[in-house]
């Protein structure tokens, strides 16, 4: 089922001491990996000040986009479960003003989508 999953782009989780250990060149002094999760090839993470969005780019993989988005920017978010028939659940955020989700990511169904939902409310409001 792992390669279904990822195949169909759905997430897992990630422990955020690993995530810590690859990409922690890109935290500030203090800030904290949270909630890890990877796709395929991309990765994103929460942690206590933002969210950071990896894409993997290209055949190689060799370029790589960093998103970091304050969560002070969030203006809202969507979470929309699993159901009998849909594999996955999927998690939806607004940035500021914009009419279309900024970051539109989904879960397999071991991740706790209720604990996302709610480390991003609590971070948000």
């Amino acid at each position: 089922m792992g390669l279904f999953n990822k195949l169909l782009g759905n997430a897992s989780a990630v422990d955020p001491e690993k995530l810590k250990e690859k990409y922690g060149r890109l935290l500030v002094a203090n800030e904290q990996i949270e909630l890890g999760f990877k796709l395929f090839r991309d990765t994103f993470m929460f942690t206590d000040k933002r969210l950071i969005l990896i894409d993997v780019q290209g055949l190689t993989g060799s370029k790589i986009e960093y998103k970091s988005m304050p969560y002070k920017s969030i203006s809202r978010f969507s979470l929309e479960t699993s159901g009998t028939f849909d594999l996955d659940a999927e998690l939806k955020i607004w940035i500021s003003s914009e009419n279309t989700p900024s970051v539109s990511k989904k879960f397999n169904k071991k991740i706790d989508v209720y604990e996302v939902q709610q480390y991003l409310a609590e971070k948000v409001m």
